[in-house]
């Protein structure tokens, strides 16, 4: 059987194809312009002030998940700092209208607490636990029917079917057991096990009851009541974790109202979230993993969020009793309890969309921030660190250099240098391309350490004609055409290429992976240079230069073409000596 024949146009109107879908991807979005960073542009600086003396353990650990909300992907190039050993600084690039999102995200500050529902607005007795006659069924709360990978709920025929149970108590702890520590089951503080909270909702006290039933929900969730003029205002509440909390919860368009026992599990105590649709399912869920913090001193008669929540899920299993997720004072979701969680191990149920199902794992996964911030959050604009002289010296440096770069390859390989430069060009319009694509759809801002990871692909780019050009040349030098010295080159030049990229590869994953800040956004841009240096060496400089071996000029070896025996230092031909009597 023949060889296939390979055909380096084909391969070039293909790869032109695709930077054609590229912009017109682009233009699609709108947008000819990439997002610039704080330092480029300015932005938008929130400080928050922490409450009380938190310990620099617990501002990092803020710092920490106010950058994973604010970075997401961590492309966007906020910067988040700790100052003073109290303040958290958040710097956000972009202009009012971009930033508006982000400004919001920060500022909620975001305590996230497990707490009991009580009282249920809309339910058949306002003050028992359950969601009969509920404007909308509860989700339900359940354990896996196998590890957290390939999790599998036991019934998703409708959101408003209840999952059966997949571990069964012999010793189930009664809702109405006696409070610990001899409390009293009718005042919201008089303890702090799971067990009080479990007593507590089976009798709330008076005043919690008509606190509930004096308050309302507006259609934002927010909590308000009715003065003695009949104007409805806000009601807020302190979100403290030893008392009971009227809440309300939004529900694709619905509102509940809840009555809350104190907190039984904090957010810090939870391990994990995500969400997903579980293998041989179709329907998305959202998983819990809540753990024993071995850190944390925990109060008398509290085990444990691993421990409580498995106490929590012996009592409400037969009641059908309700486990509401609070986050700043406002329900997140409030499930039926259907399972005894023995290991922390649980998923959340029922109509959630990917989308939703999402933002409420997000919510949850970098709700819980260790400490609380001051009401009074100072919010001011920035302008750019860099001066408009600066951020033009350095891109026209950039220019310079590839301009020399192109210089010299025209100046040393000549007709070659010509596939050096337009692959340069193209090496530009894809990644400029990238750039505008990540932005419109990751949020990717360009800085100047970004810019400077652009820049280094010229270096990147370059090395790679330098490597495969050489080849060419070697091979010719032992005397073969450049038609076949293109494909023998290229079999040794590409594994050359492809270790030396890898290792590029890979010092930009661990700078985007283990850095934080500007630094991540130079791993990211390396990272794409080097991905765009690999395209163009395989699916532009390779064919073109295949291409450019089937004419005459090359292949014969001209002085132009870069290719000629003078400028491969090979030994010229001796002239034949002629005699006076000719030739014999």
């Amino acid at each position: 059987m023949a060889a296939r024949r390979y055909r380096p146009g084909r391969t070039l109107i293909i790869f032109f194809l695709g930077i054609a879908v590229m912009y017109g991807l682009v233009a699609v979005t709108g947008t000819w312009k990439p997002a610039l960073g704080l330092d480029l542009q300015g932005g938008l600086r929130i400080t928050l002030t922490a409450t009380g003396n938190p310990s620099e353990q617990n501002l990092e650990e803020a710092r920490r998940i106010i950058d994973q909300r604010v970075n997401g992907a961590g492309t966007s190039e906020a910067e988040v700092t700790t100052q003073s050993g109290k303040y958290i600084v958040v710097e956000i690039p972009g202009s009012a209208g971009n930033r508006r999102e982000l400004e919001a995200l920060v500022q909620r500050t975001a305590q996230l607490r497990f707490r009991l529902v009580a009282c249920a607005e809309g339910a058949q007795d306002p003050c028992a636990t359950g969601g009969g006659g509920l404007s909308r069924p509860p989700l339900s709360l359940e354990k896996p029917k196998k590890p957290k990978k390939t999790d599998q709920p036991s019934d998703t025929a409708s959101p408003t079917d209840t999952a059966s149970p997949t571990d069964t108590a012999t010793d189930t702890t009664s809702p109405t057991d006696t409070p610990t520590d001899g409390g009293d089951a009718s005042s919201p503080n008089s303890g702090n096990s799971a067990k009080d909270a479990l007593a507590w909702i089976q009798a709330p006290d008076q005043q919690s009851i008509a606190l509930f039933n004096q308050l309302q929900c507006n259609a934002d969730g927010a909590v308000v009541t009715t003065n003695k003029k009949g104007v409805t205002v806000p009601a807020p509440q302190p979100d403290e974790p030893d008392q009971p909390l009227v809440a309300c919860e939004v529900r694709d368009g619905s509102v509940t109202k809840y009555l809350l026992s104190r907190s039984v599990i904090e957010g810090t105590e939870l391990s994990d979230a995500g969400a997903q649709i579980p293998s041989g399912e179709v329907k998305w869920v959202v998983t819990l993993d809540i753990g024993n913090d071995k850190n944390k001193a925990y109060p008398k008669g509290s085990t444990g969020g691993e421990d409580d929540f498995e106490t929590i899920s012996r009592a409400l299993v037969d009641s059908g009793g309700q486990f509401a997720i609070v986050l700043d004072g406002q329900v997140l979701s409030a499930p039926v309890m259907q399972a005894v969680i023995s290991d922390g191990n649980s998923q959340i149920s029922g109509d959630f969309t990917e989308e939703t199902a999402n933002n409420l794992a997000t919510s949850l996964k970098y709700g819980a921030l260790p400490l609380a911030f001051e009401k009074d959050v100072t919010t001011e604009e920035v302008g750019p660190s860099l001066a408009g002289d600066q951020l033009s010296a350095g891109l026209t440096a950039g220019g310079i250099g590839l301009i020399l770069v192109m210089l010299y390859c025209l100046f040393y390989y000549r007709g070659l240098g010509l596939v050096v430069v337009g692959s340069l060009f193209v090496a530009a319009s894809i990644t400029y391309a990238a750039v505008l694509l990540l932005s419109e759809a990751a949020g990717f801002t360009l800085t100047l350490p970004g810019i400077a990871g652009l820049i280094i692909a010229i270096g990147i780019t370059a090395d790679s004609f330098v490597i495969y050009f050489e080849r060419i040349r070697d091979e010719m030098r032992e005397g073969k055409s450049m038609r076949v010295a293109v494909e023998t080159g290229w079999a040794r030049a590409r594994v050359t290429r492809m270790a030396a990229n890898t290792v590029s590869i890979l010092s930009a994953l661990v700078l985007y992976i283990f850095a934080t800040g500007a630094v991540k956004g130079f791993g990211f841009a390396l990272g794409l240079s080097t991905l765009v240096d690999l395209a163009v060496l395989f699916w532009f400089t390779k064919p073109l230069v295949s291409w450019t071996a089937q004419f005459k000029a090359f292949n014969s070896g001209h002085k132009l073409s870069g290719l000629s025996p003078e400028t491969l230092g090979m030994d010229k031909p001796k002239p034949k000596v002629r005699t006076a009597g000719g030739n014999a």
